[in-house]
């Protein structure tokens, strides 16, 4: 049996430069997106002096687009929710920034606090409520950018055409 690591048998990663990978400017891989959501949310100075509340709708405002995704902050009164459903052609990561939400799906219901955190592909049913009675503020990434929302009756059937910034 070999007691040698692999660092001692390869060597130190770092000193080979022509191996290393070069930083991406932007995101590309479901764990880069998450970390870009992971990051954003870690710096309040990006996004706590945009939040607002609104009784009547639920808020959002674009916090940034890069090649093909985009960020948007949304803030969520107790009450408020997104209705039954998905992303059309989008993928996304929802993370939750402050305070909780629910999410519903057929599999169930789960509760997300902050720093909760929901990837999901195209096609995925989902439901975002604050079931709460404090505010919450969530961080949304979707790639491609978000040009759709289908929204489906409780039963995840009929759909219709509806606000594209949501969940």
């Amino acid at each position: 049996m070999n007691s040698d690591s692999d660092l001692q048998i390869a060597g130190d990663i770092l000193e080979v430069p022509h191996l290393l990978q070069p930083a991406r400017e932007h995101p590309v891989t479901v764990a880069e997106f998450a970390g870009l959501a992971r990051g954003i949310a870690a710096d309040r100075s990006q996004w706590a002096h945009l939040v607002q509340y609104d009784a009547a709708t639920r808020w959002y405002h674009r916090l940034r687009t890069g090649p093909g995704y985009e960020v948007w902050l949304l803030s969520w009164v107790p009450g408020q929710g997104s209705g039954s459903h998905d992303h059309g052609r989008s993928s996304g990561v929802l993370t939750v920034l402050e305070g909780e939400l629910t999410e519903r799906t057929e599999r169930g219901t789960r509760a997300l606090g902050s720093g909760a955190q929901r990837v999901f592909a195209p096609g995925y049913v989902h439901e975002v409520v604050n079931d709460s009675l404090e505010p919450a503020v969530s961080l949304h990434v979707y790639y491609p950018g978000l040009t759709e929302m289908p929204m489906h009756t409780a039963r995840c059937e009929a759909r219709a055409p509806h606000d594209p910034v949501t969940a």
